[in-house]
């Protein structure tokens, strides 16, 4: 299993049985619809810690039953799939231009998904708090309304995380060493819940490798979109951290020394070349001529219309920012060896114009030509709330059950 959140580690009885719920919940995840035989024969537990297991999961309605097997041979078997619609986890995300939220039950069902604009890096952190909050409040009464309960919160930002759930530095944003999860712990007045947070591309990749089109991939990386793209990077089944908490920072790997400005200080780093802002001051040279682009979505419609009917100006400037993109990509290839690479946020929305460049840039750089995809996200630009609501629910998943 694949959290934000460090899986219970058997000490005791308790423990143990703990252990043993999230393994039964978890081969109902992949498995669905399945039988207590099925559980018992391919986990290894006995029949009966399964039936007393699932007993237990079904009162609190997690699990629920579906009828009788058919195509049988022998007696029926009752059919277990995921419940868990009384319990929701919340996701948010912070962009350059806006916020969004994510509510999702146990089974990756989204419920709602409401993005509001707003710049972030035009105000100070505090507001993005208060604002955050609100979102999140709405969401809470929305889903409390229904008759869920809300089991966890995270948020995800450009930048790096650390592993106190503070944000030391995202330059996307202009923060420094901002307590996330503590102020907005705070400004929700101490919810009954756990406030988490973690960056942006750590929470797309779980949400891509939960809900994605690459789903249970072993090694695999989401490279986010926005103004600071970062490498979300699950390696052998795991989510790869480092020692700080701060892997996965691709976009500020240097490309060029005499490239652009980058707003960490440096310059020619690979955000310099394909975070969103980047993008449409290259393809797009009168975007802000009337001030600052606060906005990204306008844009990006120009863009992909432009590209559509065949400007010759969008396409060479869309193909050049293709090859720094493989150049990115390459880097990662070499590096970590991944199957698949998913680009996600703009990056997915450019793909049809971006991603032949780019790919035959990542083949001429990888040593291992043709081994790693480089692929378009399918979750659309909420990916990093999703991953944030599924990585809410991760302590259920772990085999804790909820407040009764």
């Amino acid at each position: 299993m694949i959290s934000i959140h460090t899986p219970p580690q058997p000490t005791d009885l308790g423990d143990v049985r703990t252990a043993n719920r999230a393994v039964v919940l978890r081969h109902v995840r992949l498995h669905a619809p399945c039988s207590r035989a099925d559980i018992a024969a391919h986990t290894g537990l006995n029949k009966a810690t399964v039936s007393s297991l699932v007993t237990e999961l079904i009162d609190r309605r997690l699990l629920r039953e579906t009828g009788l097997t058919e195509n049988r041979i022998g007696r029926p078997a009752t059919m277990l799939v995921l419940d868990g619609e009384p319990y929701v986890g919340l996701g948010l995300q912070v962009g350059a231009d806006e916020l969004v939220v994510v509510a999702a039950d146990l089974g990756g069902n989204r419920l709602l998904t409401w993005r509001r604009a707003f710049t972030a890096p035009a105000v100070a952190p505090q507001e993005t708090v208060r604002a955050l909050a609100a979102l999140a409040r709405r969401a809470i009464t929305r889903a409390t309304g229904q008759g869920r309960s809300v089991l966890g919160l995270t948020v995800g930002v450009p930048g790096l995380v650390g592993t106190d759930d503070e944000v030391p530095l995202a330059p996307a944003l202009g923060w420094r060493d901002v307590p996330l999860a503590a102020e907005l712990r705070r400004a929700l007045r101490e919810p009954g819940f756990t406030v988490g947070v973690d960056t942006d591309a750590n929470l797309a990749v779980l949400a891509e490798q939960r809900h994605g089109a690459y789903a249970g991939t072993a090694d695999l990386v989401h490279l986010s979109g926005g103004i600071a793209p970062g490498a979300g990077v699950i390696s052998g089944g795991r989510l790869l951290r480092g020692g700080h908490g701060f892997a996965g920072e691709i976009g500020h790997v240097p490309l060029d020394p005499v490239g652009p400005a980058c707003a960490c200080g440096r310059r020619g780093c690979l955000a310099a070349f394909i975070g969103v802002d980047a993008v449409v001051r290259a393809v797009l040279p009168d975007a802000g001529q009337d001030g600052p682009v606060v906005d990204y979505l306008p844009e990006l419609d120009r863009i992909q219309a432009l590209a559509g009917s065949g400007d010759d100006a969008v396409l060479t400037g869309l193909a050049e920012i293709g090859r720094r993109l493989g150049h990115g990509v390459s880097i990662l290839a070499n590096l970590i060896d991944p199957q698949v690479v998913v680009v996600g946020g703009h990056l997915a929305a450019l793909a049809p114009w971006l991603l032949p460049a780019a790919r035959g840039e990542l083949a001429a750089r990888t040593l291992a030509a043709g081994e790693c995809r480089l692929e378009a996200s399918t979750l659309g630009t909420a990916a990093t709330a999703l991953g944030g609501a599924t990585a809410a629910l991760a302590t259920v998943e772990a085999g804790r059950l909820p407040a009764a």
